[in-house]
Order: structure tokens, then C-alpha cells, then sequence
């Protein structure tokens, strides 16, 4: 089979032919039908984060080996069972969960896998779906997914569970402000879901006119440009002069951080995402003074993954899968993601 992987961090990926996995007891052998390109797969390639001051956070520190086959937003159908797989057959359209964890530790106990202290991820720990075929290491890890559109259905799988995680922290409700800063993929899909699940104005700042129409045609109320350098007070206007309860930062950026606080009310919940890198200084007081949280978003739960795909079935959130690219043109697709040239999700037809 062939498969792009990262051999090493900056270089280009590389195609290999390698062998397709024969699976044992409960495990799985996807044949790959569309797998999304992410910005995490950006930063795998990257080969780590920047954490501002000079500091890098290399991967290979968090256990990552190269090489390795990256993608994690995997949908097909399945090729191969083993011998104990159960519910699932040879044929059978799956989106596959890919924040598998080690089984072990506090958060895999309450099946809170995303948050692993040792975690196993596909397309990160393992090799992932930039390939024909793919191992899952349970069936556990799967969903059947017939009835709704394959290549949409990747994205569910990493940006629309962040956005659904980080939209159910906000517990925003009818008569509050909800600005989501950033309308790349992530933030074009928060929006669909905030308009299903909360009852709140949805605001939605970047620094893009196109995406800013893309997110008013997905249902967001308000759309300001942050360039813009009054951006801050005319959300802040909008808000009826007192700012929003909730702000949800997917760019995650030293500009975008200092932003989100400073558009925030008493009382305000700040939901960082994004993975940009840098780092940022908030006037500590202000704080306390104003009852502030701050947290962190990162993808979300099977049971939570299940929830979305159960809104996409009605029809309430649709994934835009905007560019397709085939695994040749691999480089090209991280190229164009890197330089912004994508608007919604991109996928790869292995």
C-alpha cells in the first residue's frame, strides 16, 4: 500500500509502499476513503510547538517517532476484522475516533481517552490515515457512519469535536455574547454548532473577508474583521457595551490570546484551542477582579464524538470539505493549509 509519512520534521513527506497490516484479535484494517488535513498535522510536520521565549516543544519529547504516517480524521470502510471484533463487518462505511489513550490511567477510566497521560493517538503516536489502509487497535474505536457524506463525516473526527468540546465549555445560553475568534475549519464548524446547541449571539472575528462571509452564511450573527483596529471595542460595542461571556480562541496566538481577555465581562470564560504558539501577559489582577476562567479545549470523549455524528444525521451541522488532493499531492495540501489557502476542510483521497 502506499503511504505519505514524515521521516523527518521540515522535510518533505514521503511516499512509501509499505505492507497492509494483517489485524489480530480486536483489531481493525481500514481502507482509507478520505482523510482530513489538519493543523496538527502541521505542526507534527513542524516536528513540535513553539512556546514563545525561544522555547520549542519538540514532539519527539512527547513520545512522537519518526517516521510516521500522520492523520487522524479517518473515515472508510473496513477491509479486514479480527477474530474477536464484534458488531462490525468486512464493508461497513466508519469514522474512526482516533484519540486512543493507553487504558490505564485516571482520564481512560472515566473514558476521557483524549485526555491520556500516555496517549497513543493515530496518526501521532501511530501511523494514521495519510495511506490506503490503516490498523485501528480496537473496534471500540469505530463508527458506523451510513446514511451521512464519508469525506465530511473526516472532519467530525478532530475539528468538529474541539469545536463541539469547546462550545458545550461555554454553557452559553439565550441573551449572552459568544465571539469566536478565528474561522478557519474549526471555527466555521463552532459556529454551525453554537447556532444548534446554544441560544447565544455568536460574534465571529479574523482577519480574512472570505472567511468572515463563509462564517455569516453558516449562521454567525456578527462578524467583525481584526485588523480592524478598533476590532476589540466594536465587539465589545456589540456586546452591549459590557463584553462577552464567552470568548472561544481557536488561532491560540500572543494577539488573539490578549484579545479574547480583553473582550471578556465579569464573570467572563475564556476557552483557548487553537495551537498557533507563543506566549502571552495578562494583567493578573484583573482576573480575580472579574471572576475570569480560563481553560483549555482539547478534541473531546467518544461519547461526545457520537453526539455529533448524531447532529450530522439530522442535518444540523454540515462539514465543508472545500478541497480534495490525492496522496501525491500530500505537500501541496499541508502548502496551501500552512498559507491559508483553505477554507473549511481539505481532505486526501488516498
Amino acid at each position: 500500500m502506499k503511504a505519505a509519512q514524515i521521516v523527518t520534521p521540515k522535510e518533505p513527506l514521503q511516499l512509501k509502499d509499505l505492507e497492509i497490516p494483517k489485524p489480530n484479535e480486536f483489531e481493525v484494517i481500514v481502507k482509507v476513503k478520505a482523510v482530513g488535513v489538519c493543523h496538527s498535522d502541521l505542526h507534527l510536520w513542524d516536528g513540535g510547538y513553539d512556546a514563545g521565549s525561544g522555547t520549542f516543544l519538540k514532539a519527539t519529547d512527547r513520545g512522537v517517532k519518526f517516521p510516521v504516517t500522520p492523520g487522524h480524521e479517518v473515515v472508510g470502510t473496513i477491509h479486514q476484522i479480527g477474530n474477536s471484533v464484534k458488531d462490525y463487518k468486512i464493508g461497513d462505511e466508519i469514522l474512526v475516533y482516533p484519540w486512543i489513550g493507553c487504558g490505564e490511567c485516571p482520564a481512560c477510566k472515566v473514558e476521557n481517552e483524549n485526555l491520556c497521560d500516555a496517549p497513543r493517538s493515530l496518526g501521532v503516536f501511530q501511523n494514521g490515515g495519510y495511506a490506503q489502509y490503516v490498523l485501528i487497535p480496537h473496534f471500540k474505536y469505530l463508527i458506523k457512519i451510513t446514511g451521512i457524506d464519508l469525506e465530511g463525516a473526516a472532519s467530525l473526527a478532530c475539528s468538529g469535536l474541539t469545536a463541539f468540546t469547546a462550545v458545550k465549555k461555554t454553557n452559553a445560553s439565550a441573551g449572552q455574547f459568544l465571539v469566536i475568534i478565528g474561522a478557519g475549519g474549526l471555527g466555521l464548524m463552532s459556529i454551525q454548532i453554537a447556532k444548534a446547541i446554544t441560544k447565544a449571539t455568536i460574534i465571529c472575528a479574523d482577519h480574512d473577508d472570505n472567511k468572515l462571509a463563509a462564517a455569516k452564511k453558516l449562521g454567525a450573527d456578527h462578524t467583525v474583521n481584526s485588523k480592524d483596529p478598533e476590532a476589540t471595542q466594536k465587539i465589545i460595542s456589540i456586546c452591549n457595551n459590557k463584553g462577552a461571556e464567552s470568548v472561544i480562541d481557536f488561532v491560540n496566538a500572543p494577539a488573539t490570546a490578549k484579545m479574547g481577555m480583553a473582550l471578556l465581562r465579569k464573570r467572563g470564560n475564556l476557552i483557548l484551542v487553537g495551537l498557533f504558539g507563543g506566549s502571552a501577559e495578562f494583567v493578573l489582577p484583573t482576573i480575580p477582579l472579574k471572576a475570569i476562567t480560563i481553560q483549555g479545549a482539547y478534541t473531546g470523549n467518544y461519547s461526545s464524538l457520537l453526539e455529533l455524528v448524531e447532529l450530522a444525521k439530522k442535518g444540523v451541522i454540515n462539514p465543508i470539505v472545500s478541497k480534495r488532493y490525492s496522496l501525491d499531492d500530500v505537500n501541496v495540501a499541508l502548502g496551501d493549509l500552512k498559507q491559508g489557502k483553505i477554507i473549511g476542510r481539505a481532505v486526501i483521497n488516498p
